[in-house]
C-alpha cells in the first residue's frame, strides 16, 4: 500500500513537472534520480527509490526552508543538497498535500527561472 502511493505521488509530480513551461523530468542514470531540470539547471530531484526513503528534493528559500522544517516532521535539510537552499519532503507524508507540495516545486522552479540567462528567461516568456 506504500508503496503505491509513494508511485502514485511520483507520477503525479513527473507529470507536474513536466508540464511547466520549458521544464522537464527525467531519470538520471548516473545520479539514480528522477531530475528536475530547466535549461540544464536542476530545481529538484525525486529519488528513485518506491519505499519510505522515497523523498522529493526541492530549492526554496532559506527562511522558508527553516519554517517548513519547523513546521513538519518529514521535511528535513535537502539530501545530499545545501542545507539552507534544499529541502527533502518524504513522498509518504501525509502532512503536506499532493497540491501543496505542486506549490513548492513551482516555487523552486521560479528560483531557478529568475537565474536564468536573459536568453533563456526570453524563452520562457513566448
Amino acid at each position: 500500500m506504500e508503496q503505491d502511493k509513494v508511485i502514485a505521488r511520483k507520477q503525479r509530480f513527473l507529470a507536474y513537472v513536466n508540464n511547466l513551461p520549458c521544464a522537464k523530468a527525467y531519470f538520471r542514470t548516473d545520479w539514480e534520480c528522477y531530475y528536475l531540470d530547466l535549461f540544464g539547471k536542476m530545481f529538484g530531484y525525486i529519488s528513485s527509490e518506491n519505499d519510505e526513503n522515497a523523498i522529493i528534493t526541492l530549492k526554496g528559500l532559506p527562511e522558508k526552508n527553516e519554517e517548513l522544517r519547523e513546521i513538519f516532521a518529514d521535511v528535513t535539510p535537502g539530501y545530499h543538497m545545501n542545507k539552507t537552499h534544499w529541502n527533502s519532503i518524504k513522498l509518504l507524508t501525509d502532512a503536506l498535500s499532493d497540491e501543496q507540495i505542486e506549490q513548492l516545486i513551482c516555487e523552486s522552479y521560479e528560483l531557478v527561472a529568475n537565474k536564468l540567462s536573459l536568453k533563456d528567461r526570453k524563452k520562457l516568456q513566448n
